[in-house]
């Protein structure tokens, strides 16, 4: 491997970084990640009409109530964050 292909794939990396959040980076907490896997999950099942379905099914309750119960677990979908260590 050459040291321009190394850039280049950095580079790349650096790219999707940028335009997608849930690529993640460096700096991201084990908070800040769980969030996004939570949201991006949430966000499928949303976007998914049959598994939406299952779930509905499954929980016994109308697909549009599932949906609705789905975007507000976005919100926070694990609980408030952790106070934060003053440096």
């Amino acid at each position: 491997m050459q040291a321009s292909d190394r850039f280049n794939i950095n580079s790349q990396l650096e790219h999707l970084q940028a335009k997608y959040v849930g690529t993640g980076h460096a700096d991201l907490n084990r908070f800040e990640w769980a969030v996004n896997i939570q949201r991006d999950s949430y966000a499928s099942y949303v976007g998914h009409y049959p598994m939406l379905a299952y779930f509905a099914i499954a929980e016994n309750e109308s697909i549009g109530r599932e949906r609705y119960n789905f975007m507000q677990k976005m919100l926070l979908p694990c609980g408030l964050p952790p106070e934060k260590e003053e440096e």
